[in-house]
């Protein structure tokens, strides 16, 4: 399995390059965090842990959108975004973008 990410900056029409990004999967004793990233200029993290590292589960990214729209000057209603989602076959490739404006928020699973 490979994870991967693409944030949108619909309200200003482009990709959003500079989002930190955090993420973590869930155990019985709680959230460990797996990794840290930032979004390229393409707003894209390829490819956030080796294929080995995933195993069947549930993960929670967490999107710094206040940390990106505090670089543009913007006052967002969503300081952080967090998506949780479940692997369920560690073999295939999820893909889990965001679209984000300062007062709007959507998500998908993408291919």
């Amino acid at each position: 399995m490979s994870l991967s990410t693409h944030v949108l900056d619909t309200a200003r029409g482009v990709p959003a390059e500079g989002v930190p990004i955090t993420l973590e999967r869930q155990t019985d004793s709680g959230w460990v965090e797996l990794t840290r990233a930032v979004t390229n200029e393409d707003g894209r993290v390829l490819d956030f842990i080796a294929a080995s590292e995933v195993v069947e589960g549930v993960y929670r990214i967490t999107f710094d959108t206040g940390a990106y729209f505090a670089l543009h000057r913007v006052e967002g209603f969503y300081p952080s975004v967090p998506i949780l989602f479940q692997v369920r076959d560690a073999s295939q490739h999820y893909h889990v973008p965001l679209l984000v404006s300062p007062f709007g928020i959507s998500t998908y699973r993408g291919s």
